[in-house]
C-alpha cells in the first residue's frame, strides 16, 4: 500500500470516527429521562395534537401533572424541542407534562378562548389518563400566557389548579407594549426625537384599536407597519385590552413561581413582580430573576448569536438556559404540599 493511499485512508477513518463521535454527543445530549406519548386532546372545539411526557424510572404513577400554556406565535407541542429540558426537570420532581399544538387558527383566539382550551386539556387529563393524579394538576405558562393562567385557575374543575409557574409574564397588554417599544429603541440607540416619534405613532395605533378601526383604516394610517397582516390586526384588536389584575386578585391560595430574565426587552419583570406581590395572597409567591437571561429565559449571549444558539441547541440544549432555572423549577415542584 502506497504512502499516499495510507494517508487518504487515515484521513477518511479519522473523519468517520469524528462524525460518529459528534453524532453520539448529539444523541446523548438530546436524550431525556422522559417517556413521550403522542396524544390528541379535544379542547375548545378543536382536536389538538400534543405530547404527554411522563417520568422514566419512577413507577407507573399516578403522577402529578404540569400543563403547558404557550406564549405568542405559532407553537407546536415541543416548541421545536425547546420544552424537553423543562419536561425532564419536571420529571425529576416526579411530574408528568402535557403540551398541545396551538390550533391553526390561533390568531382568531381571545385570551378567554385560550383559557377554555387549557381547562379542557386539564379535564381530559384528569378524566381519561389513569397515570395522572387528578388532584395534583398545575400550570406552566410563558409570556402571553400571563393573561391565561389566572383565568384557568378560576375556571378549572374541582379539585382545581394546585400551582402555577409563570415565565416572563406581564399584567397589562398596553403597558407591556410600551415597555417593549422603549426597550427596543434603547437597544437600537434611538435618540429622543426618534423615541418621541415612535411613541406618537404608537398612540395613534392605540386610538384606532380603541375605537374598533378596521384593518384597512389601520393600513391607511401614518406609520402603519406594512408587514402587519389583517389576521394579526384582528388578534391585537381582540386582545389589546387584556389585563390580569382582576383575575390575579381573585386567585385562591395557589403557590406561584414567577420567573423572569434580567435582560427581558419584552416584559418589565419588576412591574410584574410588584403587581403579583400586591395582588396574590400572602405567602403564595416565589420569585426568581436571572441575570444574563432574555425574555425567553435563554442565556442572552447565546440567544443573540445565531451560530451560538444553533450549536448550543444541537450539542448542549440544557445549557441554553441560565444557571439554576431548571433546578429552581424542579425544587419548586418537589416542595409543593402533597
Amino acid at each position: 500500500m502506497s504512502r499516499t493511499l495510507r494517508t487518504v485512508l487515515l484521513v477518511a477513518l479519522t473523519t468517520v470516527l469524528l462524525a460518529a463521535g459528534l453524532t453520539g454527543v448529539v444523541l446523548w445530549q438530546n436524550s431525556y429521562a422522559i417517556h413521550e406519548e403522542r396524544v390528541t386532546v379535544p379542547a375548545a372545539g378543536h382536536r389538538l395534537p400534543g405530547v404527554l411526557a411522563t417520568p422514566v424510572g419512577k413507577g407507573p404513577g399516578p403522577f402529578p401533572l404540569v400543563v403547558l400554556v404557550h406564549g405568542d406565535g405559532e407553537v407546536d407541542a415541543t416548541h421545536e424541542g425547546f420544552y424537553r429540558p423543562y419536561w425532564e426537570a419536571f420529571a425529576r420532581a416526579g411530574y408528568a407534562s402535557l403540551s398541545l399544538d396551538k390550533p391553526a387558527d390561533w390568531l382568531g383566539q381571545s385570551m378567554d378562548d385560550r383559557a377554555r382550551e387549557t381547562v379542557d386539556a386539564i379535564a381530559w387529563a384528569a378524566a381519561t389518563r389513569p397515570e395522572i393524579d387528578a388532584a395534583r394538576i398545575g400550570l406552566w405558562g410563558a409570556s402571553q400566557a400571563g393573561w391565561v393562567l389566572p383565568k384557568v385557575v378560576a375556571r378549572a374543575p374541582a379539585p382545581g389548579v394546585r400551582f402555577v409557574i409563570a415565565v416572563g409574564t406581564a399584567v397589562n397588554w398596553e403597558r407591556q407594549g410600551e415597555y417593549h417599544l422603549r426597550a427596543e429603541l434603547r437597544a437600537a440607540g434611538a435618540d429622543a426625537e426618534r423615541t418621541a416619534a415612535a411613541l406618537r405613532t404608537r398612540e395613534q395605533t392605540l386610538a384606532l384599536l380603541r375605537r374598533g378601526a378596521t384593518y384597512e383604516e389601520y393600513r391607511a394610517s401614518p406609520g402603519a407597519d406594512r408587514e402587519l397582516t389583517a389576521e394579526r390586526w384582528s388578534f391585537i384588536s381582540r386582545n389589546h385590552t387584556a389585563d390580569a389584575t382582576a383575575d390575579l386578585r381573585a386567585m385562591p391560595h395557589v403557590p406561584v413561581l414567577l420567573l423572569s430574565g434580567a435582560d427581558d426587552r419584552n416584559v418589565d419583570g419588576a412591574e410584574t413582580e410588584a403587581a403579583y406581590r400586591t395582588l396574590l395572597a400572602p405567602g403564595t409567591l416565589t420569585v426568581r430573576r436571572y441575570p444574563g437571561a432574555s425574555h425567553s429565559l435563554l442565556r442572552t449571549a447565546v440567544e443573540r448569536s445565531s451560530w451560538r444558539l444553533t450549536l448550543t441547541a444541537v450539542f448542549a440544549p440544557r445549557t441554553l438556559f441560565p444557571s439554576g432555572l431548571l433546578a429552581d423549577q424542579q425544587r419548586f415542584l418537589e416542595e409543593l404540599p402533597r
